[in-house]
């Protein structure tokens, strides 16, 4: 099998350098690319969709499809790292809690006394030792509001400025990634679960769906935005700026997820434990 896939690898690999011989050169003004799509896309951007941001226009409207499929791989990557490394949770013989005024780590064998969970004196953990920081996690309980405000910045200026929906699903997802790091992964989990994070990474998908599934029923073509103008009531042109703004939240809302779900298992080897 070793033999059989590497053989396979070397044949995929050749064909792709076979075919890269015949692409135009980079930067080629006589490109397709070049002659047919650029121009158009320079020259029409602000008055087919009223958005100034050339990316964005391509990546959620010209080129929406691709970009709704993209995400959709996303979200592919995330199942594929839950069935691949997830691993169903026993149930605890030991139970350990931090006594946070001292730092001390208590060890309570199953059937004993626990502590209150919620309690101000002990934060239960997962194991014998899991880091703590004062300063480490003060220093991030200040920044990561500030992370998310820029996030939804992101996301909601992408049309006159860089940004969008991937770069700010990014930077929120990893805004409860590094609380997760300068806390615990149990800390993480109280604030979005697993179950959350997969439910808002398939949700994510479906707002970029729904939209365009939204503009079949109001009788035009899917994801031809033209058609929101009704609904929002304003003309066809700002329905397209709409209509881009609705996808890239959900954008935002898969990638952040998918981000959050594979840190849970990646970090925890599937256990869901202290993790990193």
């Amino acid at each position: 099998m070793k033999i059989l896939g590497k053989v396979t690898i070397l044949l995929c690999g050749g064909l792709l350098l076979y075919i890269v011989a015949y692409f135009p050169d980079w930067g080629d003004p006589e490109s397709p690319a070049s002659t047919h799509l650029s121009p158009y896309f320079i020259q029409n951007t602000l008055k087919d969709t009223a958005v100034p941001n050339i990316v964005t226009s391509v990546l959620a409207d010209y080129r929406g499809y691709d970009t709704m499929f993209e995400t959709t791989v996303i979200l592919t990557a995330g199942l594929a790292c839950f069935f691949l490394l997830r691993i169903s949770k026993k149930k605890d013989k030991e139970r350990y809690f931090r006594h946070l005024p001292t730092g001390l780590t208590m060890r309570i064998a199953k059937g004993g006394a626990v502590p209150p969970g919620d309690s101000k004196v002990f934060r239960r953990i997962d194991a014998d030792w899991v880091p703590m920081d004062l300063i480490i996690q003060s220093t991030c309980r200040l920044l990561i509001p500030y992370i998310q405000l820029f996030a939804l910045y992101v996301v909601a200026h992408g049309h006159h400025s860089p940004g969008g929906g991937f770069q700010g699903g990014v930077i929120l997802g990893a805004a409860l990634i590094l609380y997760a790091i300068s806390n615990n992964l149990r800390e993480a989990l109280g604030k979005m679960s697993e179950k959350a994070a997969a439910f808002f990474s398939v949700a994510g998908v479906f707002i970029y769906a729904g939209t365009g599934a939204l503009c079949l029923l109001l009788g035009d073509v899917f994801l031809n935005y033209s058609s929101l103008g009704g609904v929002l009531g304003t003309d066809r042109i700002m329905a397209r700026s709409h209509g881009i703004l609705a996808v890239e939240i959900g954008v935002a809302t898969a990638v952040m997820s998918v981000m959050i779900w594979i840190y849970y298992n990646l970090s925890s080897a599937g256990k869901h434990d202290e993790g990193l």
